[in-house]
């Protein structure tokens, strides 16, 4: 019997932090009546699912047409009329169509209906988060009664600010606060979400239970790791990270309120361990909510495409991942070597296609036109272009998405090649620099990450790690020909990329003026290629693409 006013002294909530899909309302739909039939065989009363899960987040511009809404609209309330059935309440996020506009919607069924409704109010407008531009802003909430409960629930960017939504909850009567999220991964997001929650529970005196979307949609990944903070600022509960998961929570009535009783504490992975398991989620998401069987990639005996084929084959398995080879004559045989080892470590697919006679057969083309230039630059380019035009032929041939592999120190000062080495439908490593995916290869050689589909051992070869990095497109060429090294490229990249800087700053950091001047004029040069860059996974706190818009066309240096 369900119990709608009568006081409650106990009380068990499921929550749910699942993979949905943008506009998979079906299959959202889906996945959340099997979450409440799960939850009610473990005697859950209540579920709690996560930010327009219905939708999937973010949904973007899906949202302005009407009848992705009344898709939605009509799946919330099948939902509801089966909540008749006795069986667990749901708390649950969809988009609705309101009478001042369109709103990021919480709602709350019971009983076979639809018992309230809570419309987002600060809707963030920032880095990756864009909600102003399809969403007006709901009114101040109150707490809801469920089953003689008053639940308060603030929606995911509502407890990042000083609006007082916890406040003005806790002082209208909520006794707990159930907070649906969509809140994005970068590195020690965690961290900051415990510093945010802890906040608002010291100033509401209220427990909070943060219920976070897992799972990749487009760049951004999700990363899970719900949690539960009491009011004493203890700990209840920590879901793990990457990973799905529907777990039970205990709520107890005390004398000084509502507690939840000791849960599961998941080991959370730091540092290298979760940016590679975030760019595994992300990339194996992308490849399979797009529907891709396969992918290919260029495996040319680097770091790049090496760390590339480990995540790739970590995501998707080694029958899923092939590899190719495209030498020419600047082609050393330490990379022959290299490369082949690389395959053979992953178990993957692995070809070797020549690229000399096409090379050759453009170079023969625009001879007459070319007379009396010098090779160089243009030559050097013609090379990429030729193996990203195989690469795409073998695309097109098997259905296989092409995996670019350029990193963000490369991404950042345009050493990449439009229409070339840039090919491809998306790049795992895209938002990681340079020493990061060393950092990143040492680790994947002695770790295996949970949820991997790749083998233990060295599966990037000891050599590629160590030797120079080069893009081998005339003789004896290393990066540093070109670029600073990469320890000093890196941190004046992250000084005006990640922390916005100015010229003076970065310099009193110790590094040369003229270099630091280079790479910001570099920096700015490569905007128009970025605009033509594949989505990758965000990593840092300002990738390129959601989080940094920049004007292609601009004359600005910080002189």
């Amino acid at each position: 019997m369900i119990e709608n006013a009568s006081r409650r002294d106990r009380l068990r909530i499921a929550v749910a932090q699942l993979n949905p899909t943008v506009g998979d309302v079906a299959g959202n739909l889906a996945s959340a009546r099997a979450a409440r039939a799960k939850a009610a065989a473990q005697g859950a009363e209540l579920l709690l699912l996560t930010e327009l899960f219905l939708s999937g987040y973010p949904p973007e511009d899906l949202v302005l047409k009407p009848a992705f809404l009344q898709h939605c609209l009509r799946a919330v309330e099948e939902l509801a009329a089966e909540t008749a059935d006795g069986g667990p309440g749901v708390i649950i996020g969809f988009p609705r169509q309101g009478e001042k506009g369109r709103h990021n919607s919480v709602a709350i069924l019971d009983g076979g209906r639809i018992l309230a409704l809570r419309d987002k109010i600060d809707l963030p407008n920032y880095g990756e988060f864009d909600e102003k531009r399809v969403f007006v802003e709901g009114e101040m909430p109150g707490p809801v009664n469920f089953r003689g409960v008053r639940i308060g629930v603030p929606i995911c960017e509502e407890i990042w600010n000083d609006l007082g939504v916890c406040e003005t909850l806790a002082e209208s009567g909520a006794e707990i606060l159930l907070v649906p999220n969509g809140s994005p991964y970068y590195r020690g997001k965690l961290e900051v979400r415990h510093q945010v929650v802890l906040r608002q529970v010291i100033e509401s005196c209220l427990p909070l239970l943060f219920a976070n979307q897992l799972g990749g949609q487009d760049e951004l990944v999700f990363d899970g790791a719900s949690f539960a903070i009491n009011a004493d600022k203890s700990l209840a509960l920590q879901m793990p990270q990457f990973e799905q998961s529907l777990t039970m929570t205990d709520w107890v009535r005390l004398a000084d309120g509502w507690r939840c009783e000791p849960g599961e504490i998941s080991t959370i992975p730091e540092g290298e361990e979760a940016d590679y398991r975030a760019c595994m989620l992300g990339f194996r998401d992308y490849v399979n909510k797009n529907g891709f069987k396969s992918v290919v990639l260029g495996l040319s005996g680097g770091i790049d495409s090496a760390l590339c084929a480990a995540m790739a084959v970590d995501a998707l398995g080694a029958d899923r991942v092939r590899t190719i080879m495209l030498p020419y004559r600047y082609t050393s045989e330490e990379s022959f070597a290299d490369a082949a080892a690389c395959a053979k470590a992953l178990g993957c697919h692995y070809d070797i296609v020549p690229i000399a006679e096409p090379v050759e057969g453009f170079l023969a083309s625009l001879g007459e036109m070319f007379e009396g230039t010098e090779s160089g630059i243009t030559e050097e380019n013609l090379q990429s272009r030729t193996r990203g035009t195989i690469l795409m032929a073998v695309s097109n041939k098997f259905g296989s998405m092409v995996v670019t592999t350029g990193n963000k120190s490369e991404m950042s000062v345009g050493y990449a090649t439009l229409y070339g080495d840039m090919n491809g439908g998306f790049n795992p490593i895209k938002d990681l620099y340079k020493m990061q995916v060393y950092a990143l290869s040492a680790w994947r050689n002695a770790h295996v990450p949970e949820g991997a589909m790749g083998p233990a051992g060295e599966v990037i070869p000891a050599n590629i790690i160590t030797k120079a990095p080069s893009a081998e497109l005339r003789p004896n060429q290393t990066d540093q020909d070109s670029l600073p090294p990469y320890p000093v490229l890196d941190d004046i990249l992250e000084c005006l990329v990640e922390k916005e800087m100015s010229v003076g700053d970065i310099r009193g950091r110790g590094h040369d003026l003229a270099t630091v001047h280079r790479v910001e004029h570099l920096l700015y040069l490569a905007e128009y290629k970025r605009r033509q860059s594949a989505p990758g996974v965000k990593i840092t706190r300002k990738n390129f693409g959601r989080d940094r818009r920049y004007p292609i066309t601009s004359r600005f240096r910080d002189r």
